[in-house]
């Protein structure tokens, strides 16, 4: 076997497509290296449409850029035939080693691909060496083919939850088949209101789902999702998350603690003191001081703190039944203790009105075997993935790679080899 019929058999070449010449242009930095493809003379191509051979009408030459050649880059030149067929006309061919419209050959895309998993696609561009411009194009291509092919006819059970995608409150919304072990991820929208469970609806029904069969949906106390959910799957049961009610807790009693640091000097280590669970093995000993200050100085955040470890107590409720006479105690006993000082602890009555407004959808929890634990965890993910990039330039960009990272895509360019 010679270098030529070596470089052949690397493009995957068959009849009547051959390998006649190849050239090096050592004037660039790295070098070029040409390959020159041509198919015998006379040969007949299959029309693009019906596959039927026929006699070449004209040629136009292209260019690929290839797998590179040791250290050169390499592109591989050829003369794409136009056919005449006689039930569709004059067609371009397909060239079998490049998909229609590219100008990189398939093994090129593949490489290019499966370093895209590894790393951001500005440092898989750079590798290489073509602008990450082209690079999104192919990784668009290839999700957008695989989203296609989605199967969503089993899906019986949701969870939602909108992530950053950019600063100043731009968001997307993920929405993933809880039943499902890996890859998860069915579909992503820009925003985070009431529209994104409609289009989540049309997705469904167009990859042959639908949405009668949803059967439950887990969500956080958004009013939009709710009011949403309740529109466009009307006979889904909801289930607020229980981690999404500590959030709402955590989140007040940091609003307190910042409202009281304008009034009064806290202890030292009070931030993070309060954030953390009391018996959770975390506190520093300074943390420890700071709480002991804090309860015994009579501060409102002292009194924050307390109501949100005291959720543990109402997430311990054994039963639907017990969980509800937890949350009704719960909520009589925090309004006494606020009481005293409404101004500084309003973000607390703000939360306990939130937490009775959606209890029946949180007591859901005590039946339910999903939660979104899962999604909350996808969403580090998807940050990390954003940071490691240092940013995306639009949601596009940002949903394909949520995409790309965690839904069921399969194998992105095994069906075009």
């Amino acid at each position: 076997m010679d270098a030529g019929d070596l470089l052949a058999l690397g493009l995957g070449l068959q009849p009547p497509w051959r390998l006649v010449g190849q050239r090096v242009d050592t004037s660039k930095t790295p070098h070029e290296v040409f390959l020159e493809v041509t198919a015998d003379r006379g040969a007949e191509y299959p029309c693009p449409v019906c596959g039927v051979l026929c006699k070449a009408h004209d040629f136009q030459e292209f260019t690929w850029r290839h797998l590179n050649l040791f250290q050169h880059h390499c592109y591989v030149t050829a003369r794409l035939p136009r056919v005449d067929c006689p039930d569709h006309g004059i067609k371009r061919v397909k060239a079998p080693w490049a998909r229609e419209g590219s100008r990189f050959t398939l093994l090129f895309e593949q490489a290019a691909m499966t370093l895209v998993r590894e790393m951001p696609v500005l440092a898989a561009a750079r590798i290489i060496g073509i602008s990450d411009t082209r690079l999104w194009r192919v990784v668009h291509y290839y999700v957008a083919q695989a989203l296609a092919r989605l199967d969503l006819s089993d899906v019986k059970a949701v969870a939602l939850d909108e992530t950053a995608c950019k600063r100043r409150h731009n968001y997307v919304t993920v929405f993933i088949d809880l039943d499902r072990k890996q890859k998860p991820v069915i579909f992503v929208t820009p925003g985070k209101g009431k529209q994104c469970l409609a289009k989540f609806r049309r997705f469904l029904h167009e990859h042959g789902g639908r949405h009668q069969n949803i059967a439950e949906m887990v969500c956080d106390m958004s009013p939009a999702f709710l009011a949403a959910i309740a529109d466009s799957f009307p006979s889904a049961n909801v289930t607020v998350d229980w981690f999404h009610v500590v959030q709402l807790f955590t989140t007040a009693v940091d609003e307190v603690r910042k409202t009281e640091a304008k009034q009064h000097h806290l202890p030292k280590a009070t931030r993070w003191a309060v954030l953390k669970a009391a018996d959770g093995g975390r506190l520093t000993i300074k943390q420890q001081k700071a709480l002991h200050e804090l309860e015994s100085g009579g501060f409102a955040t002292a009194t924050a703190w307390r109501l949100k470890e005291m959720l543990r107590w109402v997430r311990k409720a054994g039963t639907p039944r017990a969980a509800q006479w937890r949350i009704t105690h719960f909520c009589r006993h925090a309004l006494k203790c606020i009481a005293y000082d409404l101004q500084n602890l309003a973000p607390v009555l703000k939360a306990l009105t939130t937490l009775e407004r959606h209890a029946p959808f949180i007591l859901r929890r005590w039946a339910s075997t999903y939660s979104n634990a899962r999604l909350e965890g996808l969403n580090g993910i998807f940050q990390a993935a954003r940071a490691r990039a240092r940013g995306y330039r639009n949601s596009f960009t940002f949903i394909t790679m949520i995409y790309f990272i965690a839904a069921p895509l399969g194998e992105l360019i095994k069906f075009h080899s």
